[in-house]
């Protein structure tokens, strides 16, 4: 038996629903933010400047149902929860720091970009 050849751009290629996963913007901050190790929520949380503790939680269950991060309980009081990337997360560590990097070193030409297109007398 082979594998079908996997396609994102069929709509019923299950590799479409990975792809949508990880490019969401909160995915992408994660994974960015485990790039140094394993955190706790709040470190996360803090990290992640702007998400939601609903978010987070929703998301890391996400990306451990995907195998992408896991979830290790210490049996200690008070409870400590840390989040790791797996083998496979750490695949991701790569395109999405360098698609951080170039959001970082392009927004410039991109605001610039936006403020042109909001001032052109077509879109008013």
């Amino acid at each position: 038996m082979t594998n079908p050849a996997w396609d994102v751009l069929v709509a019923t290629c299950p590799s479409r629903t990975s792809l949508a996963k990880i490019a969401n913007k909160w995915t992408a901050m994660i994974v960015i933010a485990l790039n140094d190790g394993p955190l706790r929520f709040g470190a996360l949380r803090e990290t992640v400047d702007g998400i939601s503790g609903k978010v987070l939680t929703e998301t890391l269950r996400d990306l451990e149902r995907d195998g992408i991060l896991t979830r290790t309980m210490y049996n200690e009081m008070p409870p400590r929860v840390e989040y790791e990337l797996t083998a496979l997360g750490q695949t991701l560590q790569g395109p999405l720091a360098a698609l951080g990097r170039w959001a970082e070193e392009h927004i410039e030409l991109v605001l610039r970009a936006r403020e042109d297109y909001d001032q052109r007398p077509d879109r008013s």
